[in-house]
């Protein structure tokens, strides 16, 4: 329990991480496409999407030349609310 814990704790520990997961509720999207809309760096867009895959958030799919990321857990969406409302009334 405690891994999957930590496992959690580091995906959305960053800005950046919840607000890619933010993206990924609504639709599957490319690196490119999380990055113009991010406004971060390819490169370091790619590097939150890795770690997000590695820890088992993250599904991708390969299409020729793209790679197209969606949520593997579904019920993040719900997490990341209740996240933000604690962090509202802090």
């Amino acid at each position: 329990m405690e891994l999957q814990e930590e496992k959690l704790s580091r995906a959305i520990s960053a800005y950046s991480r919840r607000q890619i997961l933010r993206l990924l509720a609504e639709k599957e999207l490319t690196v490119k496409d999380i990055s113009n809309q991010t406004k971060m760096s390819v490169s370091l867009t790619s590097r939150h999407l890795t770690l997000l895959h590695d820890l088992g958030f993250l599904s991708v799919r390969k299409q020729y030349p793209n790679k197209f990321y969606s949520l593997r857990i579904q019920g993040i969406t719900l997490l990341l609310e209740m996240y933000d409302k604690v962090l509202k009334k802090i």
